[in-house]
């Protein structure tokens, strides 16, 4: 039922000034989900959520640019969850109603905790599905009946293929770190998750970058979307004191034991490019007496989910960490994030030191750059729109890493960052640096017990290259995606209330 006046009043929420609404109960929730907010001191929404909430209250599609740590979580869980609230609960065993789709565990498992914690006064169930674990437990929650399914698309599409999971009942589906499934070569799963959801529901997509993939993504299944963007497309946090040292390959792990033991740093997060050099680091500084775990996509779930305990609860002071882990990892206090690594694409710049300055704090990222990094740093800079400050009052400054200026790149390019020549070969050198991505012919197994064939479970980052994208025959240029079924439901729904 439609509240008399309520869309108007939603649609004066935005202020000449530009601002929205100051406080959650002007956003009109129901009283559960006000009792859950104030159990957690939530009390002033995000800018994300005072844009996303209201369409999504009334019904609409939204399309959210947004980077991590915005509270853009909340900005679809709560609608869910009102809308959900405004229905009642089901009779008989309970069916998926709503669907979130997260490229990695990590992701997963936090939106599922999200759902609980807000929907903690409400009669409604939520299951995290994902692979790399025993899939016993989730068939039997499953059957059991849940409202809400927060999954990754291997184990989903996996178990919806054995007969587990029945898409029929979805009302709402939400597309979470889209671009991060793109990365992950997760794009051709999305569009089959997509053909087998009803054509009339609602739907989210929230993506921290737009390339052109996810722009076509979305307009394949969001029907007339509201657009909101609280941040400028892949900007970092003014917040974060940026700084890059340049130092020989060699001399990094040293570098980096020296600032962790000088610097008062209590939790830092460093990122590594390959799993193998994560590995490799952290037994160097445990031996040197840093308390420190890896986490990446060879480790078993059980591993990585101590490691994030031990990180949260002060008892590990590094988590060494590949860009799987870049979006994954929701801790608010992480003083200082390290691009041991410079990562070859430069969006992922702005994800990984999007750990450290969150929920209103300051934030220290530095990075080291070698000889063979130059112009990934220059990408980066570009994409940034700024240099970024140089020490070079360090032990192990290494001249010979500084790439010419981004002015002067073009003139100079064949002396700088990946431009170096091969040795003997007399031809540049290729983008990707030694341990830099592959595809495998088991990259689409899994470790683990269970049967689930999920690439996320093996945390790759992208699919084989042997294989065509589409996942057959590659389709001819010019060739249009059919859109899957994007109509949703009630478009005059004026809703109670969500919020963060």
């Amino acid at each position: 039922m439609v509240r008399t006046g309520q869309p108007a009043r939603r649609a004066g929420l935005l202020t000449a000034t530009g601002l929205y609404l100051t406080t959650f109960a002007e956003l009109e929730l129901s009283p559960a989900l006000c009792r859950a907010l104030a159990a957690e001191d939530y009390s002033r929404p995000t800018p994300i959520q005072v844009q996303a909430i209201p369409p999504l209250l009334d019904g609409k599609d939204v399309l959210g640019c947004a980077q991590t740590g915005t509270g853009k979580t909340a900005a679809f869980a709560l609608p869910v969850l009102a809308h959900l609230e405004d229905d009642g609960p089901q009779k008989g065993k309970k069916r998926v109603r709503a669907l979130v789709l997260t490229p990695t565990r990590e992701l997963a498992a936090q939106v599922g905790e999200s759902f609980d914690t807000y929907g903690r006064f409400l009669p409604f169930d939520s299951l995290v599905i994902f692979g790399g674990v025993n899939e016993k437990s989730q068939i039997a929650a499953l059957r059991r009946g849940v409202d809400i399914l927060v999954a990754t698309p291997g184990r989903l599409l996996d178990l919806h293929g054995r007969g587990f999971v029945d898409f029929s009942d979805i009302e709402f589906f939400i597309l979470d770190e889209a671009d991060r499934m793109l990365d992950m070569g997760f794009v051709n799963d999305v569009k089959r998750v997509l053909r087998e959801l009803p054509k009339h529901r609602q739907n989210l997509l929230f993506s921290a970058t737009m390339p052109p993939p996810i722009v076509s993504l979305a307009g394949s299944f969001l029907k007339d979307p509201v657009k909101v963007e609280v941040t400028p497309q892949s900007t970092t946090v003014e917040r974060i004191d940026q700084t890059v040292m340049f130092v020989d390959r060699p001399d990094k792990k040293r570098l980096l034991r020296s600032l962790l033991s000088d610097r008062d740093i209590e939790r830092t997060i460093v990122f590594t490019r390959t799993k193998h050099g994560a590995n490799r680091l952290a037994t160097f500084l445990d031996k040197g007496g840093i308390t420190c775990a890896a986490i990446h996509g060879n480790k078993t779930q059980n591993a990585r989910r101590r490691a994030l305990d031990g990180f949260r609860a002060g008892n590990i002071t590094a988590l060494i960490a590949t860009d799987i882990a870049s979006r994954g990892i929701d801790i608010d206090d992480v003083s200082h994030v390290f691009n041991f690594d410079l990562p070859n694409e430069p969006e992922s710049y702005v994800h990984r030191i999007g750990r450290t300055g969150r929920a209103g704090r300051s934030g220290v990222a530095v990075s080291f750059c070698d000889p063979t990094e130059g112009e990934y740093l220059r990408d980066i800079e570009k994409l940034i729109g700024m240099d970024i400050p140089v020490v070079d009052d360090h032990d192990f400054h290494c001249a010979a890493a500084v790439p010419p200026p981004r002015a002067a790149k073009s003139a100079n390019s064949a002396t700088s960052g990946r431009s170096a020549k091969k040795p003997g070969t007399g031809r540049p050198s290729r983008r990707r640096p030694r341990g830099g991505r592959r595809g495998g012919a088991n990259a689409g197994r899994t470790s683990g017990s269970g049967s689930t064939t999920s690439r996320e479970s093996a945390a790759r980052p992208a699919r084989d290259a042997s294989r065509p994208s589409g996942g057959g025959q590659a389709k001819p240029a010019g060739a249009t995606q059919k859109p899957a079924g994007s109509r949703r439901r009630r478009s005059s729904r004026g809703g109670g209330g969500p919020r963060r």
